[in-house]
């Protein structure tokens, strides 16, 4: 049996939930099974298979509040058995642009999880509507098969 592909969402104002619910529609319409954790809490995140991490940046180059707990657990993790895709939404006009997604993929490659593709960095001015350019992407990974072997 597949296992099921983990969605994990940091937001603080619904764009990356946006995002997050368009990339668990593209895993359903090609009968992958996924999970979506808007609140992610690591002890219900299983540590293997695949984890799709989904943030935009807050404030000052911050997580948002309810991936915090999340990245946090982070560090202490062997991940060896995960790999993982992080999109991360930004505002291009702010120097911490896409920091907390950089900082998650950061974290995630220092705790032995393996990259299935680079960070995926969408800027909200370019782009105001997020889940589009993220699902366009996205669709573009699981055309090239990307995630067959999951």
């Amino acid at each position: 049996m597949q296992s099921q592909i983990q969605i994990i969402t940091g937001s603080m104002l619904g764009a990356t939930e946006y995002v997050a619910e368009q990339i668990q529609s593209l895993l359903e319409q090609q009968s992958l099974p996924s999970e979506l954790h808007l609140q992610p809490d690591i002890n219900n995140i299983p540590l293997q298979g695949t984890w799709i991490i989904c943030s935009s940046t807050h404030g000052a180059g911050d997580l948002p509040d309810n991936i915090q707990a999340f990245a946090k657990a982070l560090p202490d993790l062997d991940l060896h058995q995960v790999r993982f895709i992080v999109i991360a939404l930004g505002d291009s006009s702010y120097d911490t642009f896409c920091v907390a997604g950089k900082t998650l993929y950061d974290l995630m490659q220092r705790s032995n999880a393996n990259p299935l593709a680079e960070i995926f960095c969408i800027d909200v001015l370019e782009h105001p509507i997020p889940e589009e350019v993220a699902g366009d992407w996205f669709a573009t990974l699981l055309k090239d098969g990307l995630l067959e072997s999951n």
